[in-house]
Protein backbone atom coordinates (compact mmCIF):
# COMPACT_ATOMS: atom_id res chain seq x y z
CA UNK A 1 0.00 0.00 0.00
CA UNK A 2 1.27 3.81 -0.68
CA UNK A 3 2.08 5.90 1.70
CA UNK A 4 -1.10 8.29 1.78
CA UNK A 5 -3.09 5.22 1.97
CA UNK A 6 -1.42 3.71 4.99
CA UNK A 7 -2.20 7.11 7.15
CA UNK A 8 -5.29 7.38 5.82
CA UNK A 9 -5.90 3.85 6.69
CA UNK A 10 -4.91 4.21 9.98
CA UNK A 11 -6.39 7.84 10.84
CA UNK A 12 -10.24 6.12 9.81
CA UNK A 13 -8.73 2.65 12.08
CA UNK A 14 -8.96 5.52 14.98
CA UNK A 15 -12.26 7.41 14.52
CA UNK A 16 -14.18 4.44 13.17
CA UNK A 17 -12.75 2.57 16.04
CA UNK A 18 -13.24 4.88 18.70
CA UNK A 19 -17.49 4.13 18.71
CA UNK A 20 -16.57 0.45 18.49
CA UNK A 21 -14.47 0.65 21.36
CA UNK A 22 -17.13 2.30 23.46
CA UNK A 23 -19.64 0.26 22.81
CA UNK A 24 -17.64 -2.77 23.40
CA UNK A 25 -16.25 -1.48 27.07
CA UNK A 26 -20.00 -0.79 27.75
CA UNK A 27 -21.65 -4.26 26.61
CA UNK A 28 -17.90 -5.55 28.60
CA UNK A 29 -18.89 -4.38 31.77
CA UNK A 30 -22.57 -5.43 31.38
CA UNK A 31 -21.64 -8.81 30.38
CA UNK A 32 -18.99 -9.45 33.16
CA UNK A 33 -22.43 -9.19 35.46
CA UNK A 34 -24.15 -12.12 33.78
CA UNK A 35 -26.11 -10.36 31.41
CA UNK A 36 -26.08 -10.41 27.64
CA UNK A 37 -27.58 -7.44 25.71
CA UNK A 38 -28.33 -8.09 22.02
CA UNK A 39 -30.05 -4.67 21.97
CA UNK A 40 -27.30 -2.57 22.38
CA UNK A 41 -27.36 -1.72 18.32
CA UNK A 42 -30.90 -0.33 19.35
CA UNK A 43 -29.09 1.58 22.58
CA UNK A 44 -26.18 3.04 19.59
CA UNK A 45 -28.99 4.45 17.89
CA UNK A 46 -30.78 6.10 20.27
CA UNK A 47 -27.76 7.86 21.74
CA UNK A 48 -26.62 8.72 17.64
CA UNK A 49 -30.99 10.35 17.50
CA UNK A 50 -30.60 12.01 21.02
CA UNK A 51 -27.17 13.45 20.42
CA UNK A 52 -27.71 14.78 17.08
CA UNK A 53 -31.06 16.19 17.66
CA UNK A 54 -30.08 17.87 20.94
CA UNK A 55 -26.87 19.35 19.11
CA UNK A 56 -28.94 20.46 16.23
CA UNK A 57 -31.89 21.88 18.67
CA UNK A 58 -29.44 23.82 20.83
CA UNK A 59 -26.34 24.67 19.14
CA UNK A 60 -23.88 22.43 21.13
CA UNK A 61 -22.06 19.57 20.26
CA UNK A 62 -21.26 19.27 24.07
CA UNK A 63 -24.99 18.94 24.94
CA UNK A 64 -25.91 16.58 22.88
CA UNK A 65 -22.84 14.59 23.83
CA UNK A 66 -24.95 14.85 27.61
CA UNK A 67 -28.75 13.80 26.65
CA UNK A 68 -26.81 10.98 23.98
CA UNK A 69 -24.83 9.39 27.65
CA UNK A 70 -28.14 9.82 29.45
CA UNK A 71 -30.27 8.55 26.51
CA UNK A 72 -27.85 5.57 26.88
CA UNK A 73 -28.29 4.92 30.55
CA UNK A 74 -32.31 5.23 30.51
CA UNK A 75 -32.28 2.79 27.46
CA UNK A 76 -30.22 0.42 29.46
CA UNK A 77 -32.01 0.79 32.47
CA UNK A 78 -35.62 -0.31 30.51
CA UNK A 79 -33.66 -3.23 29.31
CA UNK A 80 -32.22 -3.86 33.45
CA UNK A 81 -36.30 -3.82 34.44
CA UNK A 82 -37.24 -6.31 31.89
CA UNK A 83 -34.56 -8.89 32.55
CA UNK A 84 -33.48 -8.23 36.46
CA UNK A 85 -36.52 -7.20 38.00
CA UNK A 86 -39.20 -9.27 35.69
CA UNK A 87 -37.16 -11.95 34.74
CA UNK A 88 -37.46 -11.63 31.21
CA UNK A 89 -35.26 -14.07 28.54
CA UNK A 90 -32.53 -11.56 27.86
CA UNK A 91 -31.82 -12.75 24.33
CA UNK A 92 -35.50 -12.19 23.67
CA UNK A 93 -35.46 -8.91 25.22
CA UNK A 94 -32.15 -7.73 23.61
CA UNK A 95 -33.98 -8.26 20.30
CA UNK A 96 -37.15 -6.13 21.54
CA UNK A 97 -34.59 -3.59 22.74
CA UNK A 98 -33.25 -3.32 19.10
CA UNK A 99 -36.20 -3.07 17.81
CA UNK A 100 -37.78 -0.10 20.10
CA UNK A 101 -34.50 1.84 19.59
CA UNK A 102 -35.10 1.55 15.84
CA UNK A 103 -38.46 3.05 16.38
CA UNK A 104 -37.48 5.71 18.77
CA UNK A 105 -34.36 6.92 16.90
CA UNK A 106 -36.59 7.00 13.84
CA UNK A 107 -38.84 9.43 15.89
CA UNK A 108 -36.69 11.17 17.47
CA UNK A 109 -34.51 11.99 14.41
CA UNK A 110 -36.90 12.29 12.02
CA UNK A 111 -37.27 16.04 11.98
CA UNK A 112 -33.99 16.77 12.10
CA UNK A 113 -32.85 14.69 8.60
CA UNK A 114 -30.47 16.82 6.74
CA UNK A 115 -29.79 19.70 9.44
CA UNK A 116 -26.60 20.89 9.81
CA UNK A 117 -24.80 21.06 13.31
CA UNK A 118 -20.97 22.18 14.35
CA UNK A 119 -19.63 18.80 15.60
CA UNK A 120 -17.31 17.86 18.25
CA UNK A 121 -14.52 20.06 18.14
CA UNK A 122 -10.99 18.40 16.83
CA UNK A 123 -7.28 19.27 18.05
CA UNK A 124 -3.99 17.54 17.30
CA UNK A 125 -0.87 18.99 19.33
CA UNK A 126 0.81 21.55 17.71
CA UNK A 127 4.25 19.66 17.74
CA UNK A 128 2.58 17.34 15.36
CA UNK A 129 1.51 20.12 12.89
CA UNK A 130 5.28 20.49 12.48
CA UNK A 131 5.55 17.04 11.20
CA UNK A 132 4.70 17.29 6.94
CA UNK A 133 3.47 13.42 6.98
CA UNK A 134 0.96 14.34 9.68
CA UNK A 135 -0.33 17.97 8.64
CA UNK A 136 -1.74 16.56 5.58
CA UNK A 137 -3.64 13.94 6.89
CA UNK A 138 -6.23 13.92 9.38
CA UNK A 139 -4.32 11.60 11.69
CA UNK A 140 -4.18 13.07 15.82
CA UNK A 141 -6.68 15.34 14.33
CA UNK A 142 -9.07 14.08 16.55
CA UNK A 143 -12.29 14.74 19.11
CA UNK A 144 -11.83 14.61 22.93
CA UNK A 145 -14.07 11.43 22.79
CA UNK A 146 -11.76 9.63 20.58
CA UNK A 147 -8.43 11.37 23.03
CA UNK A 148 -10.20 9.80 25.89
CA UNK A 149 -10.91 6.24 24.38
CA UNK A 150 -8.25 4.61 25.43
CA UNK A 151 -8.04 6.26 29.04
CA UNK A 152 -11.83 4.97 29.44
CA UNK A 153 -10.70 1.62 28.80
CA UNK A 154 -7.94 1.43 31.44
CA UNK A 155 -10.20 3.36 33.85
CA UNK A 156 -12.82 0.41 32.93
CA UNK A 157 -10.14 -1.92 33.24
CA UNK A 158 -9.33 -0.54 36.74
CA UNK A 159 -13.09 -0.40 38.38
CA UNK A 160 -13.95 -4.19 37.05
CA UNK A 161 -10.31 -5.69 38.57
CA UNK A 162 -9.05 -3.04 40.51
CA UNK A 163 -11.88 -2.17 42.69
CA UNK A 164 -14.39 -3.88 45.22
CA UNK A 165 -17.34 -2.58 43.10
CA UNK A 166 -15.86 -4.16 40.01
CA UNK A 167 -15.22 -7.33 41.82
CA UNK A 168 -18.64 -7.38 43.49
CA UNK A 169 -19.91 -7.49 39.23
CA UNK A 170 -17.06 -10.08 38.57
CA UNK A 171 -19.02 -12.40 41.07
CA UNK A 172 -22.31 -11.71 40.12
CA UNK A 173 -21.76 -12.73 36.62
CA UNK A 174 -19.75 -16.25 37.49
CA UNK A 175 -22.14 -17.04 40.54
CA UNK A 176 -25.44 -14.91 41.66
CA UNK A 177 -25.90 -17.08 44.36
CA UNK A 178 -22.70 -17.19 45.94
CA UNK A 179 -22.56 -13.16 45.00
CA UNK A 180 -25.72 -13.30 47.07
CA UNK A 181 -24.72 -15.59 50.15
CA UNK A 182 -21.75 -12.83 50.44
CA UNK A 183 -24.12 -10.47 50.99
CA UNK A 184 -23.86 -8.55 47.91
CA UNK A 185 -27.17 -8.08 46.27
CA UNK A 186 -26.97 -9.29 42.37
CA UNK A 187 -29.89 -7.04 41.34
CA UNK A 188 -28.40 -3.55 42.18
CA UNK A 189 -24.52 -4.48 40.72
CA UNK A 190 -26.51 -5.42 37.45
CA UNK A 191 -28.27 -2.21 37.50
CA UNK A 192 -25.12 -0.16 37.65
CA UNK A 193 -23.38 -2.47 35.38
CA UNK A 194 -26.36 -1.89 33.46
CA UNK A 195 -26.47 1.93 33.53
CA UNK A 196 -22.80 2.17 33.15
CA UNK A 197 -22.51 0.23 30.17
CA UNK A 198 -25.91 2.23 29.03
CA UNK A 199 -24.12 5.94 28.90
CA UNK A 200 -20.81 4.36 26.84
CA UNK A 201 -22.96 2.75 24.28
CA UNK A 202 -24.78 6.01 24.41
CA UNK A 203 -21.83 7.98 23.70
CA UNK A 204 -20.48 5.58 20.87
CA UNK A 205 -23.85 6.40 19.16
CA UNK A 206 -23.25 10.23 19.88
CA UNK A 207 -19.50 9.43 18.04
CA UNK A 208 -21.08 8.10 15.22
CA UNK A 209 -23.21 11.50 14.65
CA UNK A 210 -21.90 14.19 16.67
CA UNK A 211 -17.99 13.46 15.13
CA UNK A 212 -17.95 10.74 12.24
CA UNK A 213 -20.40 11.55 10.55
CA UNK A 214 -22.11 15.18 11.02
CA UNK A 215 -25.47 13.59 10.54
CA UNK A 216 -28.67 11.88 11.01
CA UNK A 217 -29.95 8.93 9.31
CA UNK A 218 -32.37 5.96 10.06
CA UNK A 219 -29.85 3.06 11.36
CA UNK A 220 -26.98 4.99 10.31
CA UNK A 221 -24.68 2.45 12.74
CA UNK A 222 -24.88 0.11 10.04
CA UNK A 223 -24.56 -3.30 12.78
CA UNK A 224 -22.16 -1.82 15.00
CA UNK A 225 -23.85 -2.97 17.99
CA UNK A 226 -23.47 -6.61 17.00
CA UNK A 227 -19.23 -6.25 15.81
CA UNK A 228 -19.11 -4.80 19.70
CA UNK A 229 -20.82 -7.63 20.99
CA UNK A 230 -18.18 -9.97 18.90
CA UNK A 231 -15.66 -7.85 19.84
CA UNK A 232 -16.23 -8.89 23.34
CA UNK A 233 -15.53 -12.14 22.76
CA UNK A 234 -12.38 -11.34 20.44
CA UNK A 235 -11.19 -9.39 23.83
CA UNK A 236 -11.62 -12.35 25.69
CA UNK A 237 -14.06 -9.87 28.04
CA UNK A 238 -11.09 -8.03 29.03
CA UNK A 239 -11.30 -4.04 28.47
CA UNK A 240 -7.74 -3.49 27.51
CA UNK A 241 -7.67 -6.75 24.70
CA UNK A 242 -10.70 -4.88 23.33
CA UNK A 243 -8.62 -1.36 22.23
CA UNK A 244 -6.92 -3.84 19.96
CA UNK A 245 -9.90 -5.27 18.54
CA UNK A 246 -11.86 -1.72 17.96
CA UNK A 247 -8.51 -0.82 15.84
CA UNK A 248 -8.71 -4.05 14.03
CA UNK A 249 -12.50 -3.64 12.63
CA UNK A 250 -11.65 0.45 12.70
CA UNK A 251 -8.84 -0.50 9.94
CA UNK A 252 -11.21 -3.13 7.85
CA UNK A 253 -13.85 0.03 7.31
CA UNK A 254 -11.83 2.45 6.99
CA UNK A 255 -9.50 0.13 4.16
CA UNK A 256 -12.89 -0.57 2.18
CA UNK A 257 -13.45 3.26 2.52
CA UNK A 258 -10.31 4.69 1.50
CA UNK A 259 -10.46 1.64 -1.56
CA UNK A 260 -13.41 2.90 -2.58
CA UNK A 261 -12.35 6.74 -2.83
CA UNK A 262 -9.43 5.03 -4.68
CA UNK A 263 -11.51 3.34 -7.40
CA UNK A 264 -10.34 -0.16 -6.97
CA UNK A 265 -11.15 -2.44 -9.40
CA UNK A 266 -13.00 -4.21 -6.08
CA UNK A 267 -16.75 -4.59 -6.11
CA UNK A 268 -17.96 -2.25 -3.49
CA UNK A 269 -20.40 -4.46 -2.60
CA UNK A 270 -17.13 -7.11 -1.36
CA UNK A 271 -15.46 -4.23 0.39
CA UNK A 272 -18.30 -3.05 2.41
CA UNK A 273 -18.77 -6.61 3.67
CA UNK A 274 -15.12 -6.78 4.36
CA UNK A 275 -16.02 -5.30 8.23
CA UNK A 276 -18.70 -8.16 8.66
CA UNK A 277 -16.78 -10.85 7.12
CA UNK A 278 -14.17 -10.22 9.43
CA UNK A 279 -16.73 -10.45 12.31
CA UNK A 280 -17.96 -14.04 11.01
CA UNK A 281 -14.07 -15.17 10.97
CA UNK A 282 -13.05 -13.91 14.21
CA UNK A 283 -16.49 -15.72 15.96
CA UNK A 284 -14.79 -18.82 13.51
CA UNK A 285 -11.72 -18.71 14.95
CA UNK A 286 -12.30 -17.48 18.39
CA UNK A 287 -15.60 -18.29 19.91
CA UNK A 288 -14.82 -21.60 20.96
CA UNK A 289 -11.19 -21.54 22.38
CA UNK A 290 -12.45 -18.11 23.77
CA UNK A 291 -15.70 -20.28 25.50
CA UNK A 292 -14.15 -20.21 29.05
CA UNK A 293 -13.36 -16.93 28.96
CA UNK A 294 -16.75 -15.84 29.90
CA UNK A 295 -18.88 -15.10 32.56
CA UNK A 296 -20.23 -18.39 33.78
CA UNK A 297 -23.68 -17.45 34.87
CA UNK A 298 -23.74 -15.07 31.03
CA UNK A 299 -27.27 -15.05 30.03
CA UNK A 300 -28.85 -17.08 32.94
CA UNK A 301 -31.59 -15.43 35.17
CA UNK A 302 -31.16 -15.05 39.19
CA UNK A 303 -34.12 -15.68 41.54
CA UNK A 304 -32.65 -15.68 44.91
CA UNK A 305 -32.91 -12.40 45.86
CA UNK A 306 -36.99 -12.10 45.26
Amino acid sequence: MTTPLVLGVLAGAVLSGTSLLYATLGETIVERSGIVNLGLEGILLIGASVGFSVAAASGSAWLGLAAAAAAGGLGNLLFGWLVVTRKANQLASGLAMMFFGFGVSALVGAPYVGAVIVGLPKWRPSWLDGLPWVRSTTLFNYDLLTWLAVPVAILVWWALFRTRWGLGVRAVGESPAAAFAAGRNPAVLQYQALSSGGVLGGLAGAHLSLSLTLTWAEYMTAGRGFIAIALVIFSKWHPLRAIAGALLFGGAEALQLQLQARGSDISPFLLEMAPYLLTILVLLAWGGSRRLAAPASLGRTFYGSD
